[in-house]
């Protein structure tokens, strides 16, 4: 008997050390998703109004890569696109549609998400920011999508107020006395948010490996951030155009944007409180040992806004792309995009992979030791990471817009197609550009290469699978 218990402590004792073993090798993932910051808005793409010194030191530490794309150029469905590794023509969710009370269209319970493929990988997993994919207590809730935990806005319409009068931990609402009504201005949400995530990673232990997704608000409009040093560093060095919107006080909705004074410095603050940010989440990885095995991955949703007083043209945050946030133009989808891993990937390495949300998923699955569900749109960068393999590379990629009128646009290599007021003339014509010679998309080609605009405009078709908001099945 004595001898049987002894060969049972030394087997359990042997598959602890084993998953130990196991959960050391694989990476932590933090998912850092800005919210409307353009390509051109950071020091490593060509930004000079502003300072983003942490995102710059992150970028020269790992790999930029300069032809990554966000899911479309909204909030809701580009998010749907990244937890869900579908591309926008498949994906639950494909618009944004709000719900009452408060919340967003839910995504569905089949869906299967990066939080719950790494979860039942052995991840600890955690989201705080903005979720805006189903309201507390539905089959959207972050808690049934396989967050273990989550912190911030549910809603993203109440995430157009940074000074909210509630947040969510989990399913308790939290209350914001001091912002109570809207008639204060004295709890500055992202901030307390962003403490949350930095606790989280200093609750993190070596042995079980983490999963955290931060997506912050910043620099969603409305433009407003604490009077502090980050906001006046930048007043004074631009020429304002004050912006008058609905201010805080009792007639104030939770929808609004607030009136501001010094728009292109506040925004200019708000990247750089961004960025500040990202710097402490890397100094709380580095506080615990993490930063060496965690996979941190930067991006944006979409392109820059213009609501709230915004001024992309002013701090060139498409850089040299056409179109800003709800056009697939690149300057309305292709985002800025680094990833660091000091285990494996080379500092200072540039990629020009073509790639996009989707296929964080099957990377994420790949690197966690395990599989990725079937029927996705997304592949593993994995390879492209660590060098290790060489990558698959997408036959297309796809997407869609519901606003407007309906917008669809597709890549494939070097060419990319646009296709406008879709709901109401589903087969238009098509803009054709090569964006190898043509990156701004200047010169539309469609009549100079009829063959290929064909072939791009049935992709199109093929791509789409019909929806109530955007049906298109039926030609």
């Amino acid at each position: 008997m004595k001898q049987i218990l002894v060969f049972l402590f030394i087997l359990t004792y042997s598959q602890i050390v084993a998953q130990k073993s196991s959960n050391a090798q694989r990476p932590n993932i933090v998912l850092i998703i800005a919210d409307d910051l353009g390509y051109g808005d950071v020091g490593f793409n060509g930004q000079r109004l502003i300072k983003t010194p942490n995102l710059d030191k992150l970028a020269a530490s790992g790999m930029i890569f300069s032809q990554f794309y966000a899911g479309t150029s909204v909030c809701a469905p580009s998010r749907s696109a990244l937890l869900s590794g579908k591309h926008t023509g498949h994906t639950y969710i494909r618009g944004n549609k709000g719900v009452d009370p408060e919340g967003q269209e839910p995504i569905a319970d089949s869906v299967i998400t990066i939080a719950e493929i790494l979860k039942q990988a052995g991840y600890t997993t955690a989201a705080y920011g903005k979720w805006g994919l189903g309201p507390v207590g539905s089959v959207g809730d972050p808690n049934k999508q396989g967050f273990d935990y989550f912190y911030g806005y549910n809603c993203q319409s109440l995430a157009h107020r940074y000074y909210p009068n509630h947040l969510w931990d989990n399913d308790l609402k939290i209350i914001l006395e001091p912002n109570q009504n809207l008639t204060q201005n004295k709890i500055y949400a992202p901030d307390l948010i962003h403490q949350k995530s930095l606790d989280f990673i200093a609750n993190q232990q070596a042995d079980k490996p983490f999963f955290l997704f931060l997506p912050y608000i910043l620099p969603h409009a409305e433009l407003i951030a604490p009077d502090d040093s980050l906001l006046q560093y930048y007043k004074g060095k631009f020429e304002e155009k004050p912006y008058k919107g609905q201010d805080y006080g009792t007639q104030a909705t939770g929808g609004g944007y607030a009136s501001q004074a010094y728009p292109r410095a506040t925004f200019a603050a708000m990247v750089a409180r961004l960025d500040k940010y990202v710097g402490e989440v890397m100094q709380q990885l580095k506080a615990k040992g993490l930063d060496k095995n965690t996979l941190v991955i930067f991006s944006s949703d979409n392109g820059p806004h213009t609501e709230g007083g915004a001024d992309p043209a002013f701090f060139h945050s498409s850089g040299i792309y056409k179109g800003v946030k709800r056009d697939l133009y690149e300057g309305g989808i292709r985002e800025p995009f680094i990833a660091y891993w000091p285990k494996f990937i080379r500092s200072g390495s540039k990629s020009q992979y073509i790639g996009a949300f989707w296929d964080l998923l099957p990377t994420f699955a790949e690197l966690a030791g395990t599989k990725a569900p079937l029927g996705i749109d997304g592949l593993s960068i994995a390879g492209v990471l660590t060098g290790k393999a060489k990558p698959q590379t997408h036959e297309y990629l796809y997407w869609e817009f519901h606003e407007q009128g309906g917008k669809q646009a597709i890549r494939q290599g070097k060419w990319k197609a646009v296709r406008l007021n879709v709901i109401q003339h589903p087969t238009a014509p098509i803009e054709l550009y090569d964006l190898e010679k043509d990156p701004s998309e200047t010169t539309n080609l469609a009549s100079a290469f009829p063959e290929k605009a064909q072939e791009l405009s049935l992709l199109m078709l093929k791509a789409h699978l019909p929806s109530a908001l955007f049906p298109l099945g039926n030609q």
